[in-house]
């Protein structure tokens, strides 16, 4: 079975190191364009490019996915079957190729959580659970019949980043099933169904969703931290300086302030519901620190 593979950031990566390491015949690999990055804005491949080519794999990387060469290239593969992994949407010229179809790994139970963002949402959402699907793609976006589902817990430790590493691995174990089910033919899809639920969305995260509003409950406030770390973080102004948040706890505590600190061991935050305690957090320009590290050389004289 000639396979075409499409994703670009390391979550990506594992997906195809598990075919490559299991001998699927894989023709060609499809990322996006170089880009640069860092402070010095060296140019740079995804982490997909980089593996492929460790592995001697064809790679392509279109700007436009409609363009007439890049498609003429990809008809040239004569693709059995193409995956695709944190990937641009694909025109139906391209996802309707395959006479075995294209199939997208997402990393939630789908319906729930269609969008760019699912596991920041999952965890800015508190959920307890969330997981991992393979369906085939149509034209609507994470709209396509299930091929395969499996759960995973989300902990109360979890961020954002933790989670991403667990559904990550994860997901390459259900590529390489979805794949196997493909080759034996012997698959079964489900339709989505959206009777009865309550549909949440993942639409795409910006630095501007970090921003915390003091006003929302603390179980939101610490879940939103939580949602979205490693990135794009949460940030809040201390002292008229913008000033990132790491690392929260919900503590029942009673203010009579809006916040509290003894100026060495602890800083408490007043929110509609419970109170925040602080145990992360840098002030632009500055190192991260605990909380106690923090106060030895900054006093608390405004939050917002």
């Amino acid at each position: 079975m000639r396979i075409v593979y499409m994703g670009t950031p390391e979550f990506a990566v594992a997906g195809l190191k598990i075919l490559v390491e299991s001998k699927k015949n894989i023709v060609a690999v499809i990322t996006a364009p170089d880009k640069p990055q860092g402070r010095g804005l060296v140019i740079t491949p995804s982490p997909v490019k980089e593996y492929a080519l460790s592995q001697g794999l064809l790679v392509l990387q279109p700007e436009k996915l409609k363009d007439e060469h890049f498609i003429t290239q990809l008809k040239s593969l004569k693709a059995d079957l193409q995956i695709v992994v944190a990937f641009r949407m694909l025109p139906e010229i391209v996802w309707n190729m395959p006479k075995l179809g294209t199939f997208n790994l997402h990393a939630s139970l789908l319906p729930q959580y269609r969008g760019a963002a699912p596991i920041h949402w999952a965890v800015i959402n508190g959920e307890k659970e969330t997981g991992i699907t393979t369906f085939f793609l149509k034209n609507d976006i994470d709209t396509g019949d299930i091929i395969l589902q499996q759960k995973e817990p989300i902990y109360e430790t979890d961020t954002t980043g933790t989670l991403y590493e667990r559904l990550m691995h994860n997901g390459a174990d259900l590529i390489l099933k979805t794949v196997q089910m493909i080759e034996n033919g012997n698959i079964q899809t489900i339709a989505q169904s959206l009777e009865n639920i309550e549909i949440k969305h993942a639409p795409k995260i910006f630095k501007e969703d970090g921003k915390i509003n003091w006003s929302k409950n603390a179980f939101e406030i610490h879940n939103l931290v939580r949602g979205m770390q490693p990135f794009p973080g949460t940030y809040f102004i201390l002292n008229n300086q913008q000033c990132k948040l790491y690392k929260t706890e919900i503590i029942d505590v009673v203010l009579d302030n809006y916040y509290q600190t003894d100026n060495k061991t602890y800083l408490y935050i007043k929110t509609n519901f419970q109170t925040i305690s602080v145990l992360e957090l840098q002030l632009e320009g500055k190192k991260r620190l605990k909380i106690k590290d923090f106060l030895i050389g900054n006093t608390i004289q405004s939050i917002q």
